[in-house]
């Protein structure tokens, strides 16, 4: 594996995963050769994260785009070699488990969901119907002015301390 060369070769496929979409291919199951797919797996990703990228690329704009689509998916990557020692979690969340998109804690609201959906975006236990950094976290994201991925790591020093990361959220508002 040449992890010196993640970047480029992760910037290469999300490139490739907007033009099949603008192409009108649909369906992660239809997206890159068995190879790519190794890649993506042997660094802790799925096609399904680069397919989500490609959908919301076309839908919003360009975002969230190759340069945060790359920094999330580097803490993702990091998390799956040195937290699950280079192996993926047997688990997927049920996202009709997660808190409403509604609900609030301290005044916050949105980040009740956005806590575990974090959670389970470092695990590698997302489900299909599910992508961290979506429009409504973007929104939560640039209402706080939180990086996505800088709100992972934060999730991935508190992974069970969630009121650190309310505390966080708020003094971030303050600054």
């Amino acid at each position: 594996m040449r992890h010196y060369d993640f970047p480029s070769q992760f910037r290469a496929l999300y490139e490739t995963a907007v033009a099949l979409y603008a192409r009108g291919q649909r369906g992660a199951d239809t997206y890159f050769t068995p190879e790519e797919r190794q890649f993506l797996a042997a660094n802790g990703l799925t096609v399904q994260n680069l397919y989500d990228y490609a959908e919301d690329h076309h839908g919003y704009a360009g975002e969230p785009g190759p340069d945060q689509a790359l920094a999330i998916e580097l803490v993702r990557r990091d998390y799956f070699f040195n937290a699950q020692g280079g192996r993926p979690s047997a688990v997927v969340i049920d996202a009709g488990q997660l808190p409403a998109k509604t609900d609030a804690v301290r005044g916050i609201a949105w980040l009740p969901r956005l806590i575990p959906k974090a959670r389970a975006k470092l695990r590698g236990e997302l489900p299909p119907s599910l992508m961290y950094c979506c429009g409504g976290d973007r929104r939560f994201f640039k209402e706080h002015n939180i990086l996505p991925a800088e709100f992972l790591t934060l999730v991935w020093r508190h992974e069970q301390q969630p009121e650190a990361i309310v505390d966080w959220v708020l003094a971030r508002q303050r600054s």
